[in-house]
């Protein structure tokens, strides 16, 4: 991935803090939970711009906060639903029709992502998916324990319980000696508590309230456990209908649309 400096705008000038920033794009779940849009975070750091997820909402999400399409170098793909990456062919498009990019553009994700963004790149428009781009468009797949380095990134991706037929992958994410730990869709498990050890930022989907799944975290589950965790700042996201219910009650962080995090 080719490394750009100045163009997120948060590369500070000499002796200033070098900020990382996390905007949530969209926090909801896959139902669109009180009208929120789907799975997306744009990462932006000096000389790295990546997406965390990239649902179907994600031209919306960006286009609604005024943020440029063409700056985003990579997209991080925690599973193959369709709220988290069925984005990907719409990025796509707009880099044909509306941004003529040259530059590279890199999909990673767990095995199979190439695949399934080319099957449904063809089923949602079929004559484009067909043609070259008129960039270097790069897929690689990411293995559970595997630690990747894309430019100034470094991802370890670890394997998360969700569905049973898919690899399912969360990201503890290091750039700018800053580090992320992003859940994507899981039940709990103890390798949170790991994972977000020295973490300065726990972004962790909560999907229920009441109702306890064995492919979601619940707030209940979260919350008796978020004092184990080794994170500096929690923050609660994929937000399903049960939770929002409940936000009154809730006293751990939640995202919303359009939040942004500077770490």
């Amino acid at each position: 991935m080719r490394t750009r400096r100045g163009r997120s705008g948060l590369c500070a000038a000499r002796g200033e803090r070098r900020v990382v920033r996390l905007t949530v794009l969209g926090s909801g779940d896959a139902f669109g939970a009180g009208g929120r849009l789907h799975s997306a975070y744009l990462l932006e750091a000096p000389g790295q711009t990546l997406l965390l997820d990239c649902g179907p909402s994600i031209l919306q999400a960006l286009k609604r906060l005024g943020r440029d399409p063409g700056a985003i170098d990579a997209v991080l793909v925690s599973h193959l639903h369709g709220d988290h990456f069925g984005g990907v062919p719409f990025l796509f498009m707009e880099y044909r029709y509306l941004h003529d990019r040259t530059r590279p553009f890199a999909v990673y994700g767990p095995p199979g992502t190439e695949r399934r963004v080319r099957m449904l790149f063809a089923a949602l428009y079929e004559q484009n998916a067909g043609e070259p781009p008129s960039y270097p468009l790069v897929f690689e797949e990411l293995r559970p324990g595997a630690p990747a380095t894309f430019g100034a990134v470094r991802v370890v991706p670890f394997r998360v319980p969700h569905v049973t037929e898919l690899v399912s992958l969360g990201f503890r994410i290091e750039v700018a000696g800053r580090v992320i730990v992003y859940s994507g869709d899981s039940a709990w498990t103890e390798d949170f508590v790991q994972q977000t050890r020295g973490a300065d930022l726990f972004l962790c989907e909560c999907s229920t309230y009441e109702t306890r799944l064995s492919i979601h975290v619940s707030y209940p589950e979260i919350a008796a456990r978020a004092a184990d965790l080794g994170c500096r700042r929690l923050v609660l996201t994929h937000l399903g209908d049960e939770p929002l219910r409940h936000l009154g009650e809730i006293t751990l962080e939640c995202a919303r649309d359009g939040m942004t995090l500077d770490l």
